[in-house]
């Protein structure tokens, strides 16, 4: 692939690739093939088949689900870096969830056939990997719980740090988590509106705890937003 050594640097900045050796990271580059859409071209759709591991090179992969009544849940929207699919990847069954491309897109596709002949010639890969699919379940189960228990100012505050800490990339020193989603796309994710998003992504950042730039989020301190994710009122309301 002509573009291994974007496509290389793109695996390290991710945390969870981050941690694979860098011979798992080779072989995964050499499965893998890159993937162009336009915006709103389907990735897959809910109920399709398995085909691959998809990973996030350009743009973005919004993934959601229709409900009965035409209105969109929108479960995630993943930045260049991330990675998703890997569900029905393992246990092989249809996909759970539509996914689209946000504007033009690219992504790296590394394929099911592939991915696990490289798991049968290397077992000892298959820890790593059930770390990345017990993410994943955590996630779901703990949308579940914000949306029944906490504020949004709480609930603002874990998304930031679940996506950084399971989809997200670090900055240009490698050392500080950033997020990349717009505050429309946290809006659609939180059932919030993109006012009421800037607002208080505002109020933390005024407090040092984030740093709002260009595409970009980036996390200043983890602890304070830590605290805030588990329910804590902000400064000004205690």
């Amino acid at each position: 692939m002509g573009n291994s050594p974007m496509l290389a640097k793109l695996l390290q900045k991710n945390r969870w690739f981050g941690e694979l050796p860098q011979d798992v990271l080779d072989e995964l580059l050499a499965l893998g093939r890159v993937r162009s859409l336009q915006d709103g071209e389907f990735v897959y759709a809910k109920d399709d088949q398995p085909d691959g591991l998809y990973g996030v090179i350009s743009g973005s992969a919004r993934i959601s689900n229709i409900g009965q009544d035409g209105r969109e849940a929108v479960l995630a929207i993943l930045s260049p870096g991330s990675w998703f699919g890997e569900i029905s990847l393992f246990d092989g069954l249809p996909r759970s969830h539509d996914t689209v491309a946000s504007g033009p897109t690219e992504l790296l596709m590394i394929p099911r056939t592939g991915f696990h002949q490289m798991l049968e010639r290397r077992p000892e890969l298959y820890p790593l990997f059930m770390r990345l699919l017990c993410r994943r379940i955590r996630i779901s189960f703990a949308m579940l719980e914000d949306s029944a228990l906490l504020p949004l100012s709480s609930r603002l505050a874990k998304r930031l740090l679940m996506h950084a800490h399971n989809y997200g990339q670090t900055d240009d020193d490698g050392r500080r988590p950033c997020v990349q989603l717009s505050q429309e796309s946290l809006g659609q994710m939180l059932n919030s509106s993109r006012q009421s998003i800037n607002k208080l992504l505002k109020q933390l950042e005024a407090l040092g705890w984030l740093q709002i730039q260009y595409g970009q989020i980036l996390l200043l301190d983890e602890d304070a937003l830590t605290q805030l994710a588990s329910g804590a009122p902000l400064p000004r309301d205690s």
